[in-house]
């Protein structure tokens, strides 16, 4: 592991059995008097580079950025990929759950509907053993998920989650499954309390009913406008932001970010994670 402050460990769950490779960064300053503020991301594999970087690069010009040192857990898989499909496909998806053709020819089937364990996992296991790598300010702990992840934060949020009071979903896939997450949504009870809850919805601006310029006038364009007219990745995250931020207790915001496709907004998507989670704590 070549990131600076960044160490990796192979944790198994007590709860599924499994075992997950644990990312964590501690930046190498002093804690806060209250502790550290805490970014947890799912996909870990993929995103820990991004993550740590950005966050060491912003904080060192506060002035510029708003931007503050914090602690940095990334959730991934036993694996030199950035991503894991199959267990990605089944930890970050809302129950029930469905079964689906095999990824490849020959392979297993896919399973989806595993996000009640995976959530247990990272807020009863995960959570404990980042605390005692670094003391975490409980107030200050942000969950932030990609597409499949993106939609794993908001359930987590819907869930009633008390372990976090932020939350970033960039490109959330809303729509999955007939729109499941819109139940859990609709049943929703902000906390109530003095602190409000913090979400950040985004997507790039190539996720609503136009491709990128360059992916025209290829072999799977059709087969992509199709794809993009059932997920409606834009407008479902922006209305949803919209009814959001219409709830007591709720600050929510939506961004576009411009010339961007599904999968490179992750880069933009991730530096606007770490602002929401490290802005600069103020009296």
């Amino acid at each position: 592991m070549l990131l600076p402050g960044t160490r990796a460990y192979d944790l198994p769950s007590a709860g599924n059995g499994e075992t997950y490779r644990i990312f964590v960064h501690v930046p190498s300053t002093p804690a806060p008097k209250d502790g550290w503020p805490l970014l947890a991301i799912v996909d870990g594999n993929a995103m820990i580079g991004l993550a740590v970087e950005t966050s060491r690069v912003q904080s060192r010009y506060p002035a510029s950025t708003d931007v503050e040192p914090g602690v940095i857990v990334a959730v991934g898989y036993p694996t030199d990929e950035p991503y894991d499909p199959l267990r990605r496909s089944f930890d970050l998806s809302p129950p029930p759950g469905r079964t689906y053709p095999p990824f490849t020819e020959g392979g297993p089937v896919v399973r989806t509907g595993g996000a009640v364990a995976f959530q247990r996992f990272i807020e009863d296991e995960v959570l404990p053993f980042v605390d005692r790598l670094a003391r975490i300010d409980p107030a200050r702990r942000t969950l932030f998920g990609h597409s499949f992840g993106g939609l794993f934060a908001l359930w987590v949020m819907f869930s009633g989650s008390a372990a976090f009071r932020r939350f970033v979903a960039a490109s959330p896939t809303i729509y999955w499954e007939d729109g499941l997450l819109l139940d859990a949504e609709r049943l929703y009870a902000p906390p109530g309390d003095d602190a409000p809850v913090i979400v950040h919805l985004s997507a790039g601006e190539h996720e609503g009913d136009a491709l990128a310029p360059f992916q025209y006038g290829r072999e799977d364009s059709q087969k992509r406008l199709e794809k993009a007219a059932e997920a409606r990745t834009l407008r479902l995250a922006r209305e949803m932001a919209a009814r959001l931020d219409a709830l007591p207790g709720v600050s929510s915001r939506f961004e576009v970010f411009g010339g961007e496709t599904h999968m490179s907004v992750l880069a933009a998507a991730t530096s606007r994670a770490v602002n929401v989670a490290f802005a600069i704590k103020r009296p």
